[in-house]
């Protein structure tokens, strides 16, 4: 993994344009320093970082985005989460400390969306007993774990566990913050491409729902 980074860390400086990255950190509200990589140039970086690198095992995958974590610019961030997305098959129950930390540390909508869908989402489906982990999430006064429990069966289309995803959503459907009402209305739309009708009855169900949730859950209804 050492060479990974190596290779990251090479491959990424070279494409650094502080030009772009001043628009690209102002975008995120300057909460992020940023190399200036668009994400096709960086995808194709990336394919030569990882050219020949074997199949990570769950502990390769925590050593490099623990270490790309610990970079300041946003794009190793990045890296990681599509790196973990691409195998999050081999991930285990023993990985969820580590989710808990990426998704705490730094967070912001770009890579909490990432790792909630593309990783929490996958281990969960295939470890169900992780469901406990959701629930502590979902009852957790932070607001990205909140908004990954709310996210996570965001690919699941039939297998998602509705009473679930309702329950999240009733329980907070009075929430102040805007991450966590845009996130209720885009898992509720998401599912309304599969059963249209059950989310018209919830959302009709519900008092409580923001204008901002009960909008995106209807949109393409």
């Amino acid at each position: 993994m050492n060479v990974v980074m190596e290779r990251l860390t090479r491959e990424y400086g070279a494409l650094r344009d502080p030009a772009r990255a001043a628009s690209m950190s102002a975008y995120m509200r300057d909460l992020f320093p940023f190399l200036g990589i668009p994400s096709t140039t960086r995808r194709e970086a990336s394919r030569r970082v990882l050219a020949g690198v074997a199949k990570p095992t769950e502990a390769d995958l925590t050593e490099v985005a623990t270490a790309c974590w610990a970079l300041p610019e946003r794009e190793y961030q990045y890296f990681a989460c599509d790196w973990l997305g691409r195998h999050a098959a081999v991930l285990t129950p023993a990985f969820v400390p580590t989710a808990r930390f990426l998704i705490v540390t730094r967070p912001w909508w770009d890579t909490v969306d990432a790792l909630a869908a593309h990783v929490v989402g996958v281990l969960v489906a295939r470890h169900p007993a992780l469901v406990s982990t959701m629930d502590d999430w979902a009852a957790s006064e932070e607001l990205w774990l909140i908004r990954t429990a709310i996210l996570h069966q965001l690919r699941y289309k039939s297998q998602t566990d509705t009473d679930r995803l309702f329950r999240y959503c009733v329980t907070h459907a009075g929430h102040g913050d805007f991450f966590i009402r845009k996130a209720i209305g885009w898992a509720l739309r998401e599912y309304a491409k599969i059963d249209p009708e059950a989310v018209r009855r919830f959302v009709k169900a519900q008092t409580t729902l923001s204008g901002l949730s009960v909008r995106e859950a209807l949109k393409n209804l």
